[in-house]
């Protein structure tokens, strides 16, 4: 046994009044633990010595007080608590102090409330002393509860939910150690309250119990530390899992993002904001229109799984005792940013409404059907807008029948919506909100969580071949799943490694850009899909060469009015309708062949609707506006301002338009062009002749003049590829196609990125039609050979100005989404936000944007816009300069430049109210 004299007894060693709990103050008082941190190790055993227990319950003492330690202060103390141990002095405030709610013997000021102990006193009896024969007051643990039952009561509305759990522990624990007597006529003395409250001092027997532990043998010793190891595992095991599974964000923060460990974790979403009403804009499309465009397949693949596959994969969370949800879910979808669409509508008005078809904005004219002339579009399991299923698929290398596939279409990235006080408010073809690196993110852990989480895998068998389905189909239907998950990963690692060893335009390191809410570098991602990512799955190895960074990515750009003009993109840089649609279905994955394994006649075969993509630029042109009797655009329109809809807020000010209509014509209009419902439009000398209809060649300004970011305009001309010399890809084939101005030549394998894939999809395109025996009326139908394939022959780089109508609904503004408001981008440049926040925000009517605050903190899952990294240095893409009006009187004309500067704020909000009406 120990000499009670080994351990020094100071009574009474002042104690911290942040220590709220009585049996922690007297070990302290006692001089049995310090003050401050005690360490984890420590404080246990020395509680599991005053407990009385022996053997495994005192072990499993010990563990539980490690346990309530690691909590006491706090989830964001938990490492901390684990490395330095339990912070007695910090008690005061944390999850385990009841605020008042308590007892209240102690004060916060550390002070013993008499009157409180005398109340403690009379929910008790009088019980025989068994060390002293005498009676003294005592509570039972019947007489405890009730006690902690009134202080709930008497709490009221103070007490928390947890409260009650709490109580379970503190009370009754004490009893245990503390307490005389064996069974029912166990008690807890007063007398003995009152002094552990007021001295801090623990009655003998329990003093003896810590002062007089048998000394340990070498093997004991060994022992307890095997066990104190594993109950350390098991702790921090079952911390982490808790950690993971309910605060996977907030344990993602705390890891190194580029690590293994935060890779493994689901990406952060925002919160989806509460919405109390939706409407639809009219845009003069009808309801079938719009649901046929939101699903209608243009034959893509997006998704790595087939659509039953994806129907059956479960979200990638952890849950300790409940299943995740889905990944089709709606609900969760939309916290990507995707827009809740019902499965029909052919159903009744109250669900219509709920989904924004059916409200007050809509008017008994009566819309024609473009697309009742098309194959209907379902929407059967209730996907969000742009998700759509591929049916009839044909594996285009062996022509054997594939499984449906799930794909984006073009309303994935070009139907916008915007949040106001609890309503939406959503428009066909405006810029999406979605964050589809998040989305591939999150879909890959879905896949690896299906194969290695235990029991997941079996749920989503059950789900794809059903519950009586045998051994031999859930292993096949494991393996191909692990093959899917083996090139995913094997894919980004190659990915990974090939930037990280090639250099930017300027000589840089590449490196990704973050994209996040609202952006998408989609000419660098259509170059990897195709140059690179369709050659591997077709079994050709080597071209991860082709891969580049995605650092340029851009706004989704509206996408009412381009059918008519001339060059569609940012850049200027495609003027064939078909060549612009088929090469953004091939970069959102369409199945191609690009095989030499199979016969010749297969190479170029994919999965690409043509039908359907002539069928969408139709409906989004609509009718020749100059055959009308006065000219206008029909197709798409853009939405208009829902001042109707929203509140006071959202009302127009005429004195405010009239005003900024002459500032528009003066500061504007000689590169936007007039307003689309004038007559200076329509006559304006951009009109040029277009077969036996006019197209709009709108105003490019070069680079070196309009100076923002330069990126998106250099990714064409910048970027080389190669391709196997077997594809045949021949640029100088543009020429002999469409008799174009320029120089089309190239190496027969190296090649500039814009002539090869101009090359590439003309040659998919023609196969298709070859395929299909189009007759040549219809061919030169969906081709609109009035528009060349061929190259912008203004000089560049350059950026385009397009009209303004429906600027409104664009926000954030300049081509990278780099300005977030109109209010912003006419400020002077150097004035303009260098970091905002984009996700579930709700937009402002008065900037016409995103309000920002100066330093504002993003909330959790947000993505944030910066034109900085941490080491302050630019980000490639992301500068917000340029494109400024800043220009005083009588100084001369400057890159960046375009305008004079405005006179105040008075003037920059009247332009405002005017381009609110656009």
């Amino acid at each position: 046994m120990h000499d009670p004299t080994s351990k020094p007894f100071v009574p009474s060693i002042e104690v911290s009044q942040d220590n709220p709990c009585p049996f922690l103050r007297g070990l302290v008082g006692e001089g049995f633990v310090a003050g401050g941190t005690v360490p984890l190790g420590a404080l246990s055993q020395t509680i599991a010595d005053a407990s009385g227990e022996t053997g495994p319950k005192k072990a499993f003492a010990g563990l539980q007080v490690r346990g309530v330690a690691l909590i006491a202060n706090g989830l964001k103390h938990i490492l901390k608590s684990i490395f330095a141990g339990a912070q007695l002095d910090a008690l005061r405030g944390g999850p385990l102090d009841k605020r008042g709610a308590g007892s209240r013997i102690l004060g916060v000021d550390g002070k013993v409330n008499e009157d409180e102990i005398a109340r403690l006193a009379g929910f008790g009896r009088a019980y025989a002393d068994p060390d002293g024969g005498n009676t003294e007051q005592g509570l039972n643990t019947s007489e405890i509860k009730t006690f902690m039952n009134d202080n709930l009561k008497r709490a009221g509305s103070a007490a928390r939910w947890y409260y009650p759990l709490l109580m379970k522990f503190e009370w009754p624990v004490l009893l245990k150690i503390m307490g005389k007597g064996e069974g029912e006529d166990r008690y807890l003395s007063v007398a003995d309250v009152r002094t552990l409250f007021n001295e801090r001092k623990f009655p003998a027997r329990i003093n003896q119990r810590l002062l007089t532990q048998p000394v340990l043998s070498a093997c004991q010793r060994t022992v307890r530390r095997a066990v104190k190891a594993a109950a350390w595992l098991l702790a921090i095991g079952l911390v982490a899992l808790v950690a993971v599974a309910e605060f996977p964000d907030q344990v993602r923060a705390m890891l190194p993002q580029k690590g293994i460990l935060a890779q493994l974790l689901p990406p952060p979403l925002p919160t989806l904001p509460e919405t109390t009403a939706a409407y639809w804009l009219e845009q003069n499309w009808s309801l079938k229109d719009r649901h046929w465009f939101h699903h209608a397949t243009q034959g893509t693949a997006t998704f790595p799984v087939p659509y039953s596959w994806f129907l059956a994969l479960e979200q990638p969370r952890l849950h300790l005792v409940s299943r995740p949800g889905m990944m089709k879910d709606s609900v969760y979808l939309e916290r990507f940013g995707f827009i809740p669409s019902p499965q029909s509508i052919q159903t009744d008005a109250t669900t219509l409404r709920r989904f924004g078809y059916a409200n007050v904005y809509e008017t008994t004219t009566s819309l024609p059907d473009w697309s009742t002339r098309w194959t209907a579009a379902e929407n059967v399991d209730g996907l969000p807008v742009g998700f759509a299923r591929m049916t009839g698929v044909v594996d285009p290398a062996t022509g054997r029948r594939e499984e449906d596939k799930i794909g984006l279409t073009c309303a994935a990235c070009h139907t916008g919506q915007i949040h106001y006080k609890g309503a939406d408010v959503r428009f066909d073809g405006g810029p999406a909100m979605t964050d589809l690196k998040k989305l591939e993110i999150a879909t890959g852990l879905s896949i690896a969580y299906t194969l290695y989480v235990p029991f997941r895998f079996q749920r989503f068998a059950d789900r794809v071949l059903g519950p009586e389905a045998s051994k031999t189909d859930r292993d096949a239907l494991k393996q191909k799943l692990s093959a899917i998950g083996t090139f995913l990963i094997d894919w980004q690692n190659k990915y990974n490694d090939t930037i990280a060893h090639k250099e930017t335009w300027d000589k840089k390191v590449q490196k990704d850009t973050e994209e996040g809410f609202g952006r998408l570098d989609a000419l660098n991602r259509i170059g990897n899909q195709v140059f690179s990512q369709d050659l591997a799955l077709s079994g050709l190895s080597g071209f991860e060469k082709n891969l580049h960074a995605q650092d340029a990515p851009v706004s989704y750009p509206a996408i009412w009015t381009v059918p008519w003009f001339k060059f569609a993109q940012y850049d200027a840089s495609i003027e064939q309708p078909l060549i612009r649609n088929a090469g953004e279905a091939l970069g959102v994955t369409a199945l191609l062949n690009l095989s030499d394994a199979y016969p010749e006649d297969r190479l170029w075969r994919s999965s690409v609707h043509i039908n359907t993509l002539g069928w969408i630029e139709d409906m989004l042109r609509g009718p020749d506006p100059f055959k009308a009797a006065e000219p206008k655009f029909g197709g798409l329109l853009s939405p208009k301002w829902p001042s109707q809809i929203l509140d006071d807020a959202w009302k127009l000010k005429p004195d405010r338009i009239e005003r900024g209509r002459a500032i528009y014509a003066e500061m504007c209009s000689g590169c936007h062009l007039p307003a689309v419902d004038t007559p200076a439009f329509w006559s304006s000398k951009h009109w040029e002749a277009s077969g036996d209809s006019k197209v709009l060649n709108a105003v490019t300004i070069p680079l070196d003049e309009i100076k923002t970011d330069p990126e998106q305009s250099l990714v064409l001309s910048s970027r080389t590829v190669d391709m196997p010399g077997f594809l045949k890809v021949n640029t100088a084939d543009l020429k002999t196609w469409w008799q174009c101005d320029g120089s089309t030549a190239s190496s027969p394998t190296e090649m500039v990125y814009a002539l090869g894939l101009m090359t590439v999809v003309d040659l998919v395109a023609r196969k298709w039609m070859d395929d299909e025996k189009i007759p040549d009326a219809e061919r030169a139908k969906l081709w609109n050979l009035a528009r060349k394939n061929c190259l912008n022959p203004a000089p560049g780089p350059r950026y385009r100005a397009r009209p303004l109508n429906g600027i409104w609904a664009t926000a954030p503004y300049l081509h990278n989404g780099s300005v977030p408001s109109l209010y912003w981008l006419l400020k002077p440049q150097n004035e303009r936000p260098t970091k905002f926040c984009m996700g579930h925000r709700d937009y402002d009517p008065v900037t016409v944007g995103f309000a920002v605050s100066a330093d504002e903190r993003c909330k959790t899952g947000e993505t944030q816009f910066s034109m900085t990294g941490p080491d302050d240095k630019p980000i490639q893409g992301n500068s917000v300069l340029g494109h400024s009006f800043e220009r005083k009187d009588g100084e001369p004309k400057r890159p960046g430049v375009i305008g004079r500067m405005f006179k105040d704020d008075a003037e920059r909000y009247d332009l405002i109210e005017y381009l609110k009406t656009l």
